[in-house]
């Protein structure tokens, strides 16, 4: 397929003209001082943080991050496979010759799940015809692309007659039983929808009584063919390392441990093109599919089983253990060298990974690149900046989580933030997630940065014209959740685009990229520009730019919604309390915050540094407050009781996911009001923490 011609914007001339100029200044002491220390060309002051950002703005290139992708993407590369280790040394050489304080590779090993052998075929009882069906996408693609799968999803054989479950929600078993349809003894047929994940569809299905899983997705790769894999797996981490890191010699349980066998559903599931899912829709007979069903290209004849035809799924699929690569690499901050700001995205991909994660991969290289020249030119953070590329996320966060695990008290002592940016581009628009203390930055950092699709507003105008919102963390897709829901670390996810057609398809490559979602990368380099102004900011700032009261607001408005929940039925005053003395806590803080601000960049100030580190010390630790150590009933890996998966798929809140599974699953009062309580003494920990000292 010929390539559309891209052209790509520059950096305005003025500022390419004064980055020129640091440079050329910074180089010619170096070559005439070659043992001294460059000049400090950017003496910690406001005026100086200005310009930093705004020369951090100016280095941007939308033909190197252009460039960078076209690498990454010239081969699928999932991870355990041999080209996974070319996009390994890629990222690594990379970061090396940008000559930063110190790169490394954190190896571990995981057990990873690759197919063998899978077939699909069906037997149509009105016309006694078989159909084999093709379970490729529809492309001639490189023999390299891995078949569609599901990792961790069992080997094995399942025969029987199909019924259409919608999404496969309980609420959709619920609607077959009031027209007498049981799937058990049968194989079920899933359109994915937006709520439920692969593995809880499969489990949900399990427990109904089904002897398989057939999932198809309606967005057809854009009507291209393609076929989306996935993960079945419960939970995120190695399975065979559960809440310790897999660390190479290091201890490793058996397939057959229960802690082990739990994380793996018990019957197959497969991925189906939408083509192949109609043509079993179109032999479905019985009762007529559910008004509320009838969207989509579900219509009102729709049938929904069973009858008429038998199908037959048949896989194998190989559990290996597989050595898994982390690369980091640090800049060694000049005065908190201790304290860590961290950015990561994974590299690991279903295929050629052009949205999902390489166009986040490339904004990251591009950020290295450009925090290297503002190195050259005199510039070192006040505290360190770790830049990470994550492996084997695709199978469930694997490498970012060992990480955590290896490292938790460190990350618990000393880092900021994480910022994560998995899919950097994946169409239009911006979005975001956090933790409520990060908004106000984030929205500092989007007011900085020019509107990729309207120069003459910045990301912060069109985010606020299009009335979207900063979201809260509480979803389990990316690799903050190990940060976040284990570790109690300050966390931002950010995007560019809702959704996109191609995810986790054959057709997730460079060539989709520049026709579809940003033929210039004018994209990428506003995603770069937000990430990397926020690593600058959160790694400069004397006084940490955490924002509390914005938490303790959010926390209300959670209050407030759960009260409306229960309908007076379970008293939510302890909560009410324990938010309220974390509102006075928090407006202390940020009064402490501002005076301490007005002397921030006062050379010689011994007694001011120690007080804003003190200071920044307790705003770090807050967040692991809301940590429980008996973590989620039913999910206890994770910890967080404000931001945390619930385990319960019919939980109607997206915080508080103890309470919200006591809710759901329609415990006593007293499991209720226990959940309630165990969410009030984290807030009161957190308010502890966030004031300091002891009573």
């Amino acid at each position: 397929m010929s390539q559309p011609r891209v052209s790509f914007r520059h950096p305005p001339p003025l500022c390419s003209f004064l980055f020129a100029i640091v440079l050329l200044v910074a180089t010619f002491y170096t070559l005439h001082h070659p043992d001294a220390t460059p000049p400090h060309l950017f003496s910690p002051n406001k005026h100086n943080s200005l310009t930093l950002r705004r020369l951090f703005l100016s280095s941007a290139s939308n033909a190197t991050v252009s460039s960078y992708l076209h690498s990454l993407t010239r081969h699928p590369h999932l991870a355990g496979t041999k080209p996974s280790l070319d996009t390994l040394n890629y990222v690594l050489n990379h970061f090396q010759s940008l000559r930063l304080d110190d790169t490394r590779v954190a190896e571990y090993e995981a057990l990873l799940s690759y197919p063998t052998h899978f077939s699909l075929t069906a037997r149509f009882s009105n016309d006694n015809t078989t159909l084999e069906f093709d379970l490729n996408d529809d492309v001639s693609s490189s023999s390299d692309v891995v078949m569609p799968y599901h990792a961790y999803s069992p080997s094995g054989s399942a025969s029987g007659n199909v019924v259409f479950v919608n999404h496969g929600e309980e609420r959709d078993y619920r609607a077959l039983e009031m027209v007498g349809v049981s799937v058990r003894g049968c194989l079920v047929l899933v359109r994915k929808g937006e709520t439920l994940g692969r593995g809880v569809i499969v489990k949900t299905a399990e427990t109904k009584g089904a002897l398989g899983v057939l999932i198809y997705d309606e967005k057809d790769g854009g009507g291209l063919g393609g076929i989306e894999r996935g993960t079945v797996m419960r939970g995120i981490g190695d399975p065979v390392t559960p809440g310790w890191p897999g660390v190479v010699g290091g201890e490793k349980l058996s397939l057959e441990d229960d802690l082990v066998s739990k994380r793996f559903p018990k019957i197959p599931s497969l991925p189906l093109s939408l083509h192949n899912a109609e043509i079993i829709l179109a032999s479905l007979a019985r009762a007529k599919a559910p008004v509320e069903w009838q969207t989509g290209r579900v219509g009102s004849s729709q049938r929904v089983g069973p009858g008429r035809v038998v199908v037959n799924m048949s896989l194998q699929v190989e559990m290996k253990m597989k050595k898994i690569h982390n690369v980091v690499a640090t800049i060694r901050g000049s005065e908190e060298p201790d304290r860590y700001v961290i950015l990561g995205n994974h590299r690991d991909a279903w295929t050629y990974g052009a949205v999902d994660p390489n166009s986040g991969t490339s904004a990251l290289l591009d950020i290295g690149r450009r925090f290297s020249l503002l190195l050259e030119s005199g510039w070192r953070p006040r505290r360190s900046i770790l830049l990470c590329s994550w492996d084997a996320e695709e199978f469930g966060m694997v490498g970012s989580t060992e990480w955590v695990e290896e490292h938790v008290l460190n990350l618990g002592a000393s880092a900021v933030a994480y910022l994560n940016v998995d899919c950097a581009v994946q169409g239009s628009g911006f979005f975001a997630g956090a933790t409520p203390q990060l908004d106000n930055v984030l929205v500092d950092a989007l007011k900085l940065v020019q509107d990729p699709d309207d120069v003459t507003l910045t990301v912060e105008e069109t985010f606020k014209s299009q009335n979207n919102i900063i979201e809260r963390l509480s979803r389990v897709d990316s690799d903050f959740s190990g940060f976040l829901h284990h570790a109690g670390i300050p966390s931002i996810d950010m995007y560019y685009g809702a959704d996109y057609p191609v995810y986790h398809t054959a057709f997730d490559s460079y060539d989709w990229m520049i026709r579809n979602a940003d033929p210039l990368f004018h994209r990428h380099v506003a995603m770069a520009g937000i990430w990397g102004l926020l690593g600058i900011i959160l790694a400069d700032e004397p006084v940490l730019p955490f924002h509390y009261i914005s938490y303790a607001e959010q926390l209300q408005a959670h209050r407030d919604t759960l009260s409306k929940l229960l309908e007076g039925k379970v008293s939510v005053d302890p909560l009410s309390v324990a938010i309220q003395e974390f509102s006075l806590v928090a407006k202390e803080v940020a009064d402490e915050a501002k005076k301490l601000k007005k002397g921030a960049y006062r050379k010689n100030d011994v007694a001011g540094a120690a007080k804003r580190r003190e200071l920044n010390d307790r705003m770090m630790l807050a967040e692991k407050g809301f940590l429980d150590s008996e973590g989620i009933r039913g999910k206890e890996w994770f910890k967080h009781l404000v931001y945390g998966p619930a385990a319960e798929p019919e939980s109607k809140l997206g915080f508080f996911p103890g309470i919200a599974d006591a809710i759901a699953t329609n415990s006593s009062e007293g499991i209720i009001k226990h959940e309630i309580w165990r969410v009030t003494r984290a807030i009161q920990r957190a308010s502890k923490a966030l004031k300091g000292g002891f009573t």
